[in-house]
Protein backbone atom coordinates (compact mmCIF):
# COMPACT_ATOMS: atom_id res chain seq x y z
CA UNK A 1 0.00 0.00 0.00
CA UNK A 2 1.54 3.38 -0.41
CA UNK A 3 2.32 4.97 2.68
CA UNK A 4 1.32 8.60 1.04
CA UNK A 5 -2.62 7.08 0.22
CA UNK A 6 -2.72 7.09 4.37
CA UNK A 7 -2.04 10.37 5.05
CA UNK A 8 -4.38 13.39 5.42
CA UNK A 9 -3.38 15.60 3.22
CA UNK A 10 -4.41 19.01 3.84
CA UNK A 11 -4.78 21.42 0.69
CA UNK A 12 -5.91 25.17 0.62
CA UNK A 13 -7.26 26.29 -2.00
CA UNK A 14 -10.37 28.60 -3.25
CA UNK A 15 -13.10 29.64 -2.25
CA UNK A 16 -11.41 31.27 0.50
CA UNK A 17 -12.18 31.94 4.44
CA UNK A 18 -12.43 35.73 5.30
CA UNK A 19 -8.64 35.11 5.99
CA UNK A 20 -7.73 33.47 2.69
CA UNK A 21 -9.15 36.26 0.80
CA UNK A 22 -7.65 39.04 2.79
CA UNK A 23 -3.91 36.62 2.34
CA UNK A 24 -4.47 36.35 -1.49
CA UNK A 25 -4.79 40.17 -1.35
CA UNK A 26 -1.85 40.70 0.20
CA UNK A 27 0.60 38.20 -1.85
CA UNK A 28 -1.65 40.15 -4.64
CA UNK A 29 -0.67 43.79 -4.00
CA UNK A 30 3.57 42.39 -3.62
CA UNK A 31 3.41 40.67 -6.56
CA UNK A 32 2.22 43.84 -8.07
CA UNK A 33 3.67 46.49 -6.30
CA UNK A 34 7.74 44.87 -6.40
CA UNK A 35 6.98 43.67 -10.07
CA UNK A 36 7.67 40.16 -8.77
CA UNK A 37 5.99 38.38 -11.64
CA UNK A 38 7.76 39.77 -14.71
CA UNK A 39 5.78 39.35 -18.27
CA UNK A 40 8.91 36.57 -18.98
CA UNK A 41 8.76 34.43 -15.81
CA UNK A 42 7.06 31.21 -17.34
CA UNK A 43 8.65 29.10 -13.82
CA UNK A 44 9.02 30.12 -10.47
CA UNK A 45 10.36 27.41 -7.57
CA UNK A 46 9.56 27.66 -4.13
CA UNK A 47 11.82 27.26 -1.35
CA UNK A 48 9.67 24.70 0.77
CA UNK A 49 10.76 23.45 4.03
CA UNK A 50 7.38 22.79 5.05
CA UNK A 51 6.76 24.92 7.91
CA UNK A 52 3.60 27.20 7.87
CA UNK A 53 5.13 30.07 6.68
CA UNK A 54 6.30 28.43 3.17
CA UNK A 55 2.77 26.34 2.35
CA UNK A 56 0.96 28.86 3.05
CA UNK A 57 2.94 30.56 -0.02
CA UNK A 58 2.55 27.35 -1.67
CA UNK A 59 -0.80 27.63 -2.29
CA UNK A 60 -1.35 31.07 -2.58
CA UNK A 61 0.97 30.99 -5.77
CA UNK A 62 -0.80 28.09 -6.88
CA UNK A 63 -4.40 29.69 -6.35
CA UNK A 64 -3.40 32.68 -8.33
CA UNK A 65 -2.04 30.73 -11.29
CA UNK A 66 -4.11 32.02 -14.45
CA UNK A 67 -6.16 34.19 -12.72
CA UNK A 68 -4.82 38.05 -13.18
CA UNK A 69 -1.18 36.11 -13.18
CA UNK A 70 -0.06 33.92 -16.26
CA UNK A 71 -0.50 29.99 -16.10
CA UNK A 72 2.94 30.13 -14.89
CA UNK A 73 4.79 26.82 -13.95
CA UNK A 74 5.60 25.54 -10.45
CA UNK A 75 8.05 23.85 -8.37
CA UNK A 76 8.52 22.88 -4.78
CA UNK A 77 12.06 22.58 -3.43
CA UNK A 78 12.73 20.58 0.08
CA UNK A 79 16.05 20.77 1.71
CA UNK A 80 16.09 18.12 4.22
CA UNK A 81 19.28 16.83 6.36
CA UNK A 82 20.01 15.37 9.58
CA UNK A 83 20.47 19.07 10.95
CA UNK A 84 18.37 21.64 8.29
CA UNK A 85 15.80 23.85 8.97
CA UNK A 86 12.68 22.05 7.89
CA UNK A 87 14.16 18.79 9.39
CA UNK A 88 11.48 16.48 10.93
CA UNK A 89 9.29 17.24 8.27
CA UNK A 90 7.93 13.97 6.63
CA UNK A 91 8.39 13.60 2.59
CA UNK A 92 5.76 11.50 2.36
CA UNK A 93 3.50 14.43 3.64
CA UNK A 94 5.37 17.02 1.40
CA UNK A 95 5.02 14.36 -1.60
CA UNK A 96 1.24 13.99 -0.98
CA UNK A 97 0.76 17.54 -0.96
CA UNK A 98 2.52 18.52 -3.94
CA UNK A 99 0.79 15.16 -5.94
CA UNK A 100 -2.24 17.12 -4.96
CA UNK A 101 -1.56 20.15 -6.53
CA UNK A 102 0.30 18.88 -9.58
CA UNK A 103 3.37 20.39 -8.73
CA UNK A 104 7.13 18.48 -8.81
CA UNK A 105 8.82 18.20 -5.68
CA UNK A 106 12.79 18.54 -5.75
CA UNK A 107 14.48 16.87 -2.53
CA UNK A 108 17.90 18.04 -1.90
CA UNK A 109 20.43 16.97 1.32
CA UNK A 110 22.20 19.09 3.36
CA UNK A 111 25.23 18.17 4.64
CA UNK A 112 25.58 19.95 8.01
CA UNK A 113 26.49 17.97 11.05
CA UNK A 114 26.36 19.00 14.49
CA UNK A 115 29.79 19.28 15.52
CA UNK A 116 30.38 22.36 12.92
CA UNK A 117 26.81 23.81 13.03
CA UNK A 118 26.36 27.26 12.51
CA UNK A 119 23.46 29.07 10.81
CA UNK A 120 25.61 31.62 8.09
CA UNK A 121 27.26 28.35 6.65
CA UNK A 122 23.94 26.68 6.72
CA UNK A 123 22.05 29.19 5.10
CA UNK A 124 24.21 29.67 2.63
CA UNK A 125 24.58 25.71 1.66
CA UNK A 126 20.44 25.64 1.75
CA UNK A 127 20.13 28.69 -0.78
CA UNK A 128 22.96 27.13 -2.99
CA UNK A 129 21.18 23.67 -3.14
CA UNK A 130 17.90 25.61 -3.67
CA UNK A 131 19.20 27.70 -6.87
CA UNK A 132 20.93 25.10 -8.67
CA UNK A 133 18.00 22.94 -8.13
CA UNK A 134 15.38 25.21 -9.38
CA UNK A 135 18.42 26.47 -12.34
CA UNK A 136 18.30 22.76 -13.59
CA UNK A 137 14.68 23.01 -14.35
CA UNK A 138 14.70 26.21 -15.95
CA UNK A 139 13.47 28.64 -13.06
CA UNK A 140 15.15 31.66 -12.24
CA UNK A 141 12.69 33.31 -10.31
CA UNK A 142 12.94 32.03 -6.51
CA UNK A 143 10.37 32.48 -3.94
CA UNK A 144 10.90 32.49 -0.25
CA UNK A 145 8.19 32.42 2.50
CA UNK A 146 9.69 35.44 4.67
CA UNK A 147 6.93 37.45 6.07
CA UNK A 148 6.43 40.64 7.38
CA UNK A 149 7.64 39.49 10.87
CA UNK A 150 10.75 38.41 9.54
CA UNK A 151 11.69 41.90 7.61
CA UNK A 152 11.35 43.66 10.78
CA UNK A 153 13.86 40.83 12.43
CA UNK A 154 16.12 41.37 9.80
CA UNK A 155 16.25 45.21 9.96
CA UNK A 156 16.69 45.05 13.67
CA UNK A 157 19.55 42.32 13.68
CA UNK A 158 21.47 44.37 10.85
CA UNK A 159 21.03 47.80 12.94
CA UNK A 160 22.08 46.13 16.11
CA UNK A 161 24.70 43.58 14.71
CA UNK A 162 26.47 45.45 12.05
CA UNK A 163 25.09 49.20 12.15
CA UNK A 164 23.18 48.44 8.87
CA UNK A 165 19.41 49.73 8.34
CA UNK A 166 18.53 46.65 6.28
CA UNK A 167 15.57 44.67 6.18
CA UNK A 168 14.26 41.71 3.45
CA UNK A 169 14.24 43.20 0.11
CA UNK A 170 10.78 42.24 -1.44
CA UNK A 171 12.74 41.24 -4.77
CA UNK A 172 16.55 41.35 -5.42
CA UNK A 173 18.95 39.91 -8.33
CA UNK A 174 21.47 37.45 -7.14
CA UNK A 175 24.21 38.00 -10.17
CA UNK A 176 26.10 35.11 -8.42
CA UNK A 177 23.46 32.82 -8.66
CA UNK A 178 21.98 34.07 -11.34
CA UNK A 179 18.27 33.61 -9.75
CA UNK A 180 16.29 36.45 -8.19
CA UNK A 181 14.93 36.13 -5.42
CA UNK A 182 11.10 37.48 -4.15
CA UNK A 183 9.45 37.30 -0.97
CA UNK A 184 5.42 37.63 -1.63
CA UNK A 185 4.54 37.80 1.52
CA UNK A 186 6.13 40.51 2.62
CA UNK A 187 2.96 42.17 3.57
CA UNK A 188 1.50 39.51 5.39
CA UNK A 189 2.37 39.26 9.35
CA UNK A 190 3.35 35.44 10.91
CA UNK A 191 0.74 35.72 13.11
CA UNK A 192 -2.14 35.57 9.93
CA UNK A 193 -0.17 32.75 8.67
CA UNK A 194 -0.65 30.36 11.38
CA UNK A 195 -3.90 30.83 11.97
CA UNK A 196 -4.29 30.55 7.76
CA UNK A 197 -2.19 27.17 8.76
CA UNK A 198 -4.61 26.20 11.75
CA UNK A 199 -7.30 26.75 9.56
CA UNK A 200 -6.65 24.32 6.93
CA UNK A 201 -5.53 21.91 8.86
CA UNK A 202 -1.19 22.63 7.48
CA UNK A 203 0.29 23.38 11.22
CA UNK A 204 3.63 21.43 11.54
CA UNK A 205 6.35 22.42 13.52
CA UNK A 206 9.47 22.59 11.26
CA UNK A 207 11.82 23.70 12.49
CA UNK A 208 14.42 21.20 15.09
CA UNK A 209 18.02 22.89 14.74
CA UNK A 210 19.44 23.19 18.38
CA UNK A 211 21.46 25.98 17.04
CA UNK A 212 18.52 27.91 15.96
CA UNK A 213 17.09 28.05 19.17
CA UNK A 214 19.97 30.05 20.44
CA UNK A 215 20.49 32.09 17.71
CA UNK A 216 20.49 36.09 17.40
CA UNK A 217 17.49 36.09 15.32
CA UNK A 218 15.69 34.20 18.25
CA UNK A 219 17.39 37.03 20.64
CA UNK A 220 15.88 39.51 18.43
CA UNK A 221 12.22 38.18 18.38
CA UNK A 222 12.46 37.95 22.29
CA UNK A 223 13.96 41.98 22.27
CA UNK A 224 10.93 42.55 19.90
CA UNK A 225 8.54 41.24 22.16
CA UNK A 226 9.72 43.48 25.19
CA UNK A 227 9.32 46.58 23.01
CA UNK A 228 6.09 45.78 21.79
CA UNK A 229 5.07 45.94 25.34
CA UNK A 230 5.61 49.36 25.08
CA UNK A 231 5.23 50.13 21.24
CA UNK A 232 2.42 47.82 20.12
CA UNK A 233 3.22 48.51 16.63
CA UNK A 234 6.71 48.24 16.44
CA UNK A 235 7.42 45.22 14.59
CA UNK A 236 4.67 46.67 11.64
CA UNK A 237 6.55 49.94 11.66
CA UNK A 238 10.28 48.31 11.61
CA UNK A 239 8.95 46.29 8.54
CA UNK A 240 7.52 49.32 6.79
CA UNK A 241 10.07 51.00 7.75
CA UNK A 242 12.45 48.98 5.89
CA UNK A 243 10.26 48.72 2.35
CA UNK A 244 10.36 52.57 2.21
CA UNK A 245 14.19 52.85 2.74
CA UNK A 246 14.63 49.87 0.21
CA UNK A 247 12.55 51.55 -2.11
CA UNK A 248 13.94 54.81 -1.68
CA UNK A 249 17.42 53.90 -2.01
CA UNK A 250 16.65 51.54 -5.26
CA UNK A 251 14.98 54.84 -6.60
CA UNK A 252 18.63 56.48 -5.88
CA UNK A 253 20.52 57.25 -9.20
Amino acid sequence: MDTNLALHVPIARPPWTTLGKELESCLRKALFDFSMLEKDVSKVAIALSGGKDSLGLLYLLHSIRGRGFPLFDLYAIHVDGEFSCGAGIDGGFLRAICKELDIPLIQCASTQKREDLECYSCSRERRKLIFNAAKKVGATTVAFGHHKDDSAQTLLLNLLHKAEFAANLPKVHMRDYGVTIIRPLIYVSEESLRTFAKQYGFMRMACQCPVGQNSKRKAVDELLKEIEVHFPHARGNLAKAGLLYGSNKAATP
